[in-house]
């Protein structure tokens, strides 16, 4: 159980790291590719259940869809302070 504490919490600040950079998505992906596999690896070595390894995962891709949502937002932000600059000129 402390293990996938352990995890979740790397998850969490990784993506929220990932979210600080422009291709926050890519990373976001990536980093619920690895957390899948190490999930896959844990339970084949019996130090996970089967739930275990599907809440790992399910907590990952929710951090991926916050992160997209977030790098989404940033994207629409910035049009908008452009677009109002712009008119404002």
């Amino acid at each position: 159980m402390k293990k996938i504490i352990a995890m979740s919490s790397a998850i969490a600040l990784g993506l929220g790291l990932a979210a600080c950079d422009s291709g926050a998505e890519d990373a976001a992906e990536e980093q619920t590719e690895v957390v899948e596999e190490q999930a896959d690896t844990m339970e084949d070595a019996g130090q996970i259940t089967d739930e275990q390894a599907d809440a790992m995962v399910d907590q990952a891709e929710t951090a991926e869809d916050t992160a997209e949502e977030g790098a989404e937002a940033g994207a629409t932000t910035e049009t908008t302070t452009e677009t109002t600059t712009e008119e404002t000129m």
